[in-house]
């Protein structure tokens, strides 16, 4: 059996608040395989925000171990931290994170201006990308000339355009409405299919239903984690006008 994408053993994040200290993560231990799809819920303080920042490589625990492609990167620097965040991970906000002023192709390209690429590459693989999400049109259009949902696919396209090991999705649809959000959870299913692992934290269940496994946080430990099998009937079913729709 190969190694899990993710490996997390008795990860412990806690903050210290005047002479309080907050435990916001109690010892988690789970493993996600590359091509998974999983959704990350919880209520406000469950600690599923804290999670994803470890995973990210955004924060350090406090002890434990985090494994990521087979390295521990729970005792990296800072600096080492951020080559693994611009290496290997693609990160999806609720409000988008774009650039006002730049055109979504250089939107796309910027993790790449950080690597030292040559802007001839870098365009191709953003156009690539915004192809890939269906903006192959979109092209220079700025934020401000673009729906939400395209912001976000925008947004989505610079997750992939340094082709990362690992998706992080943070309430991806927070700042959509219903239609567009079921526009955009059908489109991280399809990139799903296509191998890429998605790890996305939400507080809806209409979300989580995209996902094929769950994992329930509260209080700072894993509640529940489970497959979510009956999402490809229900789910796909769903999103299928709305597809069909957005390609017409």
């Amino acid at each position: 059996m190969p190694a899990p994408l993710i490996r997390t053993v008795s990860l412990v994040k806690e903050y210290r608040m005047g002479t309080n200290v907050v435990a916001a993560l109690g010892g988690i231990s789970t493993t996600i395989n590359a091509g998974e799809f999983v959704a990350v819920m919880g209520p406000s303080g469950s600690g599923k925000s804290t999670f994803m920042n470890l995973l990210g490589c955004l924060d350090h625990p406090t002890s434990g171990e985090y494994w990521l492609g087979g390295q521990e990167v729970s005792k990296l620097s800072a600096d080492e931290l951020a080559l693994v965040r611009n290496r290997k991970l693609g990160f999806v906000f609720q409000h988008f994170n774009l650039l006002p002023r730049t055109s979504a192709i250089d939107n796309v390209a910027l993790p790449l201006l950080y690597c030292g690429m040559p802007a001839a590459e870098r365009n191709r693989r953003a156009a690539r990308r915004l192809v890939q999400v269906g903006l192959g049109d979109r092209l220079d259009h700025h934020p401000a000339q673009l729906s939400g949902g395209q912001q976000q696919r925008v947004a989505i396209a610079r997750s992939l355009v340094n082709d990362p090991i690992l998706v992080l999705a943070d309430e991806p649809t927070g700042a959509l409405d219903s239609r567009t959000s079921i526009e955009i959870m059908a489109l991280l299913q399809v990139l799903n299919r296509e191998g890429i692992t998605i790890v996305v934290v939400t507080h809806e269940n209409d979300v989580a239903g995209f996902a094929g496994r769950i994992i329930n946080f509260r209080d700072g430990k894993v509640l529940d984690d489970h497959s979510n099998a009956a999402r490809d009937a229900a789910q796909v079913l769903a999103a299928l006008p709305v597809l069909e729709a957005a390609a017409a």
